[in-house]
């Protein structure tokens, strides 16, 4: 089964992607997981997507989609895989789609985690992190022992800028506004599936089950 993972910053599709990974044994690519292996590997892309990062830049739809085609096709594909993050824009999903085809394969599940705004803003704004040793609490859900102190390290936990409100609510808007097209592509391929993200973790696992199956 090939399914990609869609939801706004905070939504806890990594989370879902991970399961689903375990669950049915395919593996879980994230954007970051296929940019950091090639700049590891030093590859002919690793190197361009290196240079791109250092001047500060972000990588163009046209060298991601070769990381992409290189990660998928690899042989532990073959029964499928989990896509969290990509695509996030109609280009990149059409890209997807004729890189798919060349391939053999298609998405048979888009899954987009929802998630309200206020909620993600919520969510981000409650998180602290540890500078020490980089443990991530979250003031609602997952609150530190000692209030405001690493359970670890003992040593007092910060707000990462991103996680402020105002960068949080632009980090939706920028995210919304982008993947919206991503979205409405994937309802017209009827491969559309739409979870609520503000439920417990367990529960949104359950319906994932349900709309999955032992399609394996």
């Amino acid at each position: 089964m090939n399914i990609v993972m869609m939801g706004p910053p905070g939504a806890g599709k990594g989370t879902q992607a991970k399961y689903i990974s375990e669950r049915f044994v395919i593996p879980h690519i994230s954007t970051g997981d296929m940019l950091r292996e090639e700049m590891s590997a030093q590859s002919d892309l690793g190197k361009k997507v290196e240079e791109v990062i250092k001047s500060g830049k972000l990588v163009d739809d046209s060298l991601m989609i070769e990381i992409v085609k290189v990660r998928l096709s690899r042989p532990d594909v073959e029964k499928g895989f989990v896509l969290d993050g990509y695509p996030r824009t109609l280009s990149q999903a059409e890209s997807l789609n004729e890189l798919l085809r060349f391939l053999g394969k298609d998405v048979k599940y888009a899954v987009y985690v929802e998630v309200p705004k206020d909620v993600i803003i919520e969510r981000l704004s409650s998180r602290r992190v540890c500078p020490k040793c980089g443990h991530i609490y979250n003031l609602i859900s997952n609150p530190p022992k000692a209030d405001g102190l690493c359970d670890v390290c003992h040593v007092p936990l910060v707000t990462r800028e991103d996680d402020k409100p105002d960068v949080v609510k632009r980090r939706y808007d920028v995210y919304y506004e982008m993947t919206f097209p991503v979205i409405e592509y994937y309802r017209k391929r009827n491969v559309l599936f739409t979870i609520d993200g503000t439920l417990a973790v367990e529960k949104v696992k359950d319906m994932l089950l349900n709309i999955l199956g032992d399609d394996n």
